[in-house]
């Protein structure tokens, strides 16, 4: 019972900083969002149109753009509209049909088409798309005017045949083939690959900076004051233990399931999932222990906690994916606990794998969690118990 008292304190301390309400709760999440948008797939580009009301070949073009594999359209009513959610970014490119379109053309005047396209994101690959469809739409434009002006036959007449006689011409065929193994699979949503990244990272960085709390506890005399009372030394340590996996293992819950509700992010055999994340949980739980209990300065324990996760986080993986390192780079990576943890995510949330296919990563994890803590409970005695040997 006393814990699980020990381990609920440590939870209430870090609810009541007022800090982690946004380091812990709001900053992952938005890093996640932002990668996400940024560099994550699995989404289909907008195009807004405004087509007129008398459509004609303005219609034919927004249906050809519709037809595009990959992009849908929104048709818009004005232009300030369309470019208005052009640069919300609820549209990626937008394109502007002139009202008069049929008629210039029929005259054998060269008729212009605008569009705009956001700097980021897909925006500039999107005009080759636009440029396409119109080129589709407009192919038997000069073959009619051409025919026309020829023959003093009407334009509407002879864009008529030549639309007729446009299916009779052969088109190419164009195959693509893929080479090798694609490091991703095509399913693969936007935060699929940011999301455990993420979890990572910030479950160890919240299980290291657990350690200035124990830093302070020590110097409060808090741990002193137990010792006082009947509680042995083993059950302070074990509290203390179940303290800092709490607390990280709440982070990457908190990360874990609000990514599935706003971005559904698929987290795969939720059997595995728990199991990654308990073992990481208590890896940075050692770890995080291990460092309050060797060092005495709360500001340095703080320091250290945020340059140690994020340089391992980098090096293993959490930073830019493992997919992409070099092999000695991901032989290096794999000496950290995060590049295991990661290679079971992957199995998990990209590859459709199950528990029985993470057991290596589980393995490793837990071993590594055993050292830790095993070092950390040794160390965690020592610090408690030799300011009360030193009185004696």
């Amino acid at each position: 019972m006393k814990v699980l008292s020990i381990a609920a304190a440590n939870l209430r301390r870090m609810f009541r900083e007022r800090s982690n309400l946004f380091f812990v709760f709001i900053f992952p999440i938005a890093i996640i969002l932002l990668i996400g948008i940024q560099f994550g797939g699995g989404f289909t580009p907008v195009i807004g149109v405004v087509v007129p009301q008398d459509q004609g070949l303005a219609g034919m073009i927004e249906e050809a753009l519709g037809n595009s594999e990959g992009i849908d359209t929104r048709a818009f009513e004005d232009d300030e509209s369309l470019i208005a959610a052009v640069e919300r970014g609820q549209v990626q490119a937008g394109v502007f049909l002139p009202a008069d379109l049929e008629d210039t053309v029929a005259a054998g005047d060269q008729a212009k088409i605008r569009f705009v396209l956001r700097p980021d994101g897909g925006g500039p690959q999107l005009q080759s798309v636009i440029a396409s469809a119109v080129s589709r739409v407009m192919k038997p434009v000069g073959a009619a005017q051409f025919a026309a002006g020829e023959t003093d036959r009407d334009f509407a007449i002879a864009l008529d045949r030549a639309r007729s006689l446009g299916p009779s011409i052969p088109e190419i065929d164009v195959e693509a083939m893929t080479v090798g193994e694609a490091l991703f699979p095509p399913s693969m949503g936007r935060f699929d690959l940011g999301a455990p990244q993420q979890l990572v990272l910030f479950t160890f960085l919240t299980a290291l900076a657990g350690s200035a709390a124990l830093i302070l506890s020590r110097q409060l005399g808090i741990s002193e004051r137990m010792l006082s009372t009947p509680t042995l030394v083993n059950t302070i340590v074990v509290g203390e233990s179940a303290g800092r996996f709490a607390v990280a293992f709440v982070q990457g819950l908190y990360i874990m399931v609000l990514t599935w509700i706003i971005f559904g992010v698929d987290w795969g055999d939720p059997v595995g999932a728990f199991l990654i994340l308990t073992l990481f949980s208590a890896v940075g739980a050692g770890a995080g222990m291990l460092m309050g209990s060797v060092l005495d300065n709360d500001q340095q324990a703080a320091g250290i906690g945020v340059v140690a996760s994020l340089g391992l986080a980098a090096l293993g993986g959490a930073m830019m994916p493992l997919e992409l390192f070099s092999p000695t780079h991901k032989t290096v990576a794999h000496a950290t606990p995060h590049a295991w943890a990661l290679d079971g995510f992957a199995e998990l949330v990209r590859r459709d794998g199950d528990t029985m296919d993470i057991l290596p990563e589980l393995g490793i994890l837990a071993i590594y969690a055993a050292v830790l803590l095993g070092l950390a409970a040794w160390r965690l005695r020592v610090a408690i118990t030799r300011p009360a040997q030193g009185r004696a």
